[in-house]
């Protein structure tokens, strides 16, 4: 068996600058992915989801490393996404409109007892995965529901019509007044 030295492991076959512009390239064509796809994929996770979200960081590591198999390369890869998320994060926080791109609005599923079958359809959920988080707050029945909304981390929030109010926080933001408008 043929060893290589201990230096290999921080020779880079790839430029560090390629392997920066390769994870900036993949970090954003996945945040876009995800974003296009819908907030379904970041709250309720089946099996089938874990499965396409080992198979795609599978398929990513290789556009963002290449033929680059060194420690050094990781490192670098490592880094760049650490830095870049650290960022989105920052940009979230100051940048309204960015906030609303990468994490969208909330959705009013259920408005009044009624299902707003449109989003539903939009957002990827049926009324099984509704009908779950109505009985996680103590619903059984859609006709007792004066609002069930998507919010924008993925999360089901559901108001019983004997609330006394309708406001839904997620995050420190409300969804008060979405009922009138029936987003």
């Amino acid at each position: 068996m043929h060893m290589q030295p201990l230096s290999a492991m921080f020779q880079l076959q790839v430029g560090p600058l390629a392997l920066v512009l390769r994870t900036l390239g993949a970090y954003v064509a996945m945040l876009v992915g995800f974003r296009i796809f819908g907030k379904r994929e970041l709250g309720q996770v089946t099996v089938f989801d874990v499965a396409m979200v080992l198979l795609i960081a599978n398929a990513v590591q290789n556009a963002m490393v290449g033929p680059d198999t060194s420690l050094l390369g990781g490192l670098i890869v490592a880094g760049t996404l650490l830095v870049l998320n650290f960022m989105v994060a920052r940009l979230r926080i100051r940048d309204r409109m960015f906030r609303r791109w990468v994490e969208g609005r909330p959705s009013v599923l259920v408005s009044n007892g009624r299902w707003n079958e449109d989003v539903l359809r939009r957002e990827g959920l049926d009324h099984g995965e509704v009908e779950a988080a109505m009985r996680q707050n103590g619903v059984l029945d859609v006709g007792t529901v004066r609002l069930a909304v998507l919010e924008d981390n993925g999360a089901i929030s559901v108001v019983p019509v004997d609330s006394p109010t309708i406001s839904v926080h997620s995050r420190g933001r409300s969804t008060r007044g979405l009922l009138k408008r029936g987003k």
